[in-house]
């Protein structure tokens, strides 16, 4: 949870409405970086509002973030390491290496997303994404995730 590079992570709350998820991934989409989800598991309850989503969605489904009674947040990864940036190449240059790789990531956040839905899962966000990713990756996270959400191979 305290390296750097691409992950996938399910936020589960239990909330007094039920449980509820949300899948993310890190992987910046204006930047070479890509943290930890240790670093994103403060973002999302904080107060920022570029970085709460979370936060938001939570009180969206009318639920105060303050109510719920437990947060665990599930990573799986790095599946990918972070491209960073040297300092032999310019920001340009280390984006150019940086987008398909977090474009895959996309592409199965997506899928990981949708699959919990499909299985019964209660999601509070929907990714947008359309973007391809690797079979194999899949079924890595799938395995990884269905040891927290058996449903997801049923």
């Amino acid at each position: 949870m305290l390296q750097r590079g691409f992950w996938l992570y399910v936020w589960r709350v239990q909330t007094p409405k039920g449980e509820r998820l949300y899948v993310g991934r890190t992987g910046d989409s204006s930047s070479p970086h890509a943290t930890a989800p240790y670093t994103r598991m403060g973002q999302h309850l904080g107060f920022s509002k570029a970085q709460n989503s979370l936060r938001r969605l939570l009180t969206e489904a009318g639920v105060e973030p303050e109510t719920c009674g437990q947060f665990d947040l599930i990573s799986y990864g790095p599946i990918f390491p972070e491209i960073g940036m040297t300092k032999e190449q310019l920001r340009h240059e280390q984006m150019l290496l940086h987008t398909p790789v977090r474009d895959q990531m996309a592409g199965l956040e997506k899928k990981l997303r949708d699959a919990l839905v499909a299985a019964g899962y209660k999601v509070l966000n929907v990714v947008h994404s359309k973007k391809q990713y690797d079979a194999a990756h899949w079924n890595a996270v799938q395995n990884a995730f269905a040891k927290h959400f058996p449903e997801l191979i049923k």
